[in-house]
């Protein structure tokens, strides 16, 4: 093999963090969302030089499964993260009449890591200082305009800028500017036939706290209850101790767009959803003050994420978005990253195309197991009849997809997926089979 063939040859193993651009890989990460800044922070710490490009001028309820608290754990986060977070120790689920169908414990730490629930914006902000505390170096309002490769680097036009390293990584999200030169054409997303109205406001300013029907949602601390119907569910939650409130009900919607977009909601359509429902949801979703409308679109699975030379790779959304019932997206972005940063390490410089061909081998089939998850989970809700038992509706956490450590992973498998590359060639990854999800 010409890269690195195990953890310890090279010096640096699974769990130690590499002295600053000691690699001599260099790589351009466009995008510093979660994917972005994960990759950064993970390459950062196996000793690779990273800049971060993210077109927003500055920056503006997210779940992390315990597969990615115990990353964030071995990144020293869990005390910046873990007081603003929801805890939440069960998910009561009702039928639309009201009637509780399961109690369901919500255990944290499970398998040995915690998972992090909240706010999106509260975590990405904590997640970008910490990769600034780290020195990488992270460039705002940069329009990332084309994207190029050669045989032995790839690069971006930013701002007017050519700009090239190693390795460029596209984790510009959906709509990603990277996938064309990946693909080599333009994809289009399908109708899901779902969108989701989505709220996010005080319980005490919205008067949650003082209202007979709802105040059980924060007087007693973080609280989680769930609603299910014909093709619909409800899921209100509360976090800081019961202080804010997060309410998303997704549902049937056809609507013709090209991509996932938001827009402001109607309350009356909101309403509408729930006619004839526990009146319990329609109380609880008045209280916001306003609303986003989520149109929901879905891609086929990519055949490759990578590109022709290897010297682009996409991750997070841009490589494979999820349904939000699988609860993993932002989870397995943050895997790519991860994973990535501990193949580019193993190869070493030298060997940057083998090790994003290895990265995608050891990626693909997982990921698209977990995608798997957020259909089979939504129509467990969704196809359920009102008579269903508890357990038939608790929301799985298998230990295939809870218990993974992706950096632990990543060193296990690299050397046997690479020389596996080296001896048959690059072959286009394959789908796995319908996985059947275990609780």
């Amino acid at each position: 093999m010409n890269g690195t063939s195990s953890s310890q040859s090279n010096g640096v193993g699974f769990g130690q963090v590499a002295p600053p651009d000691s690699s001599g890989v260099s790589i351009i990460i466009v995008g510093a969302g979660f994917a972005g800044l994960s990759c950064a922070i993970e390459s950062r710490r196996k000793g690779h030089s990273v800049v971060v490009l993210e077109k927003f001028k500055e920056l503006k309820i997210i779940s992390f499964g315990n597969n990615v608290g115990r990353i964030f754990e071995r990144w020293g986060l869990h005390d910046r993260f873990w007081p603003v977070c929801t805890h939440m120790d069960k998910l009561v689920l009702h039928n639309a009449e009201g009637k509780v169908l399961v109690e369901q414990p919500l255990q944290s730490p499970r398998y040995g890591a915690y998972s992090y629930n909240g706010h999106r914006g509260d975590l990405h902000k904590m997640l970008f200082e910490h990769a600034q505390s780290l020195g990488i170096e992270i460039r705002l309002g940069q329009d990332v305009s084309e994207y190029w490769e050669t045989e032995t680097e790839g690069g971006v036009i930013a701002n007017g800028e050519r700009l090239s390293a190693d390795l460029v990584v596209g984790a510009d999200g959906v709509r990603s500017r990277a996938r064309k030169l990946v693909l080599g054409y333009e994809d289009k997303p399908k109708s899901s036939g779902y969108a989701i109205f989505r709220a996010w406001f005080d319980c005490a300013e919205q008067g949650v706290d003082k209202d007979p029907s709802t105040k059980f949602m924060c007087e007693n601390g973080d609280t989680f209850h769930g609603w299910i119907g014909p093709d619909v569910h409800f899921l209100c939650s509360t976090s800081g101790g019961g202080r804010k409130m997060s309410c998303v009900i997704t549902h049937k919607d056809e609507a013709d767009i090209e991509e996932s977009w938001s827009f402001p909601g109607k309350m009356e359509d909101c309403l509408k959803i729930v006619e004839g429902w526990d009146p319990t949801c329609t109380a609880l979703l008045s209280k916001a003050p306003s609303l986003v409308d989520w149109k929901l679109v879905y891609r086929d699975p990519l055949p490759t994420w990578i590109s022709k030379r290897a010297r682009l790779a996409l991750i997070g959304d841009a490589a494979h978005p999820f349904l939000p019932t699988s609860v993993q997206g932002a989870s397995q972005a943050v895997e790519d990253g991860v994973t990535l940063a501990v193949a580019l390490q193993l190869a070493g410089k030298e060997s940057v195309p083998l090790a994003v061909k290895t990265w995608e081998k050891i990626r693909y089939q997982r990921v698209r197991k977990a995608q798997l998850t957020g259909e089979s989970n939504r129509d467990m809700w969704h196809k359920a009849k009102s008579d269903v038992k508890g357990e038939e509706v608790s929301m799985p956490h298998p230990e295939w997809l809870l218990g993974f450590d992706a950096e632990k992973h990543a060193y296990e498998v690299y050397a046997d997926a690479a020389e596996e590359i080296e001896e048959r060639g690059y072959e286009l990854p394959t789908l796995p089979p319908v996985p059947t999800i275990a609780a």
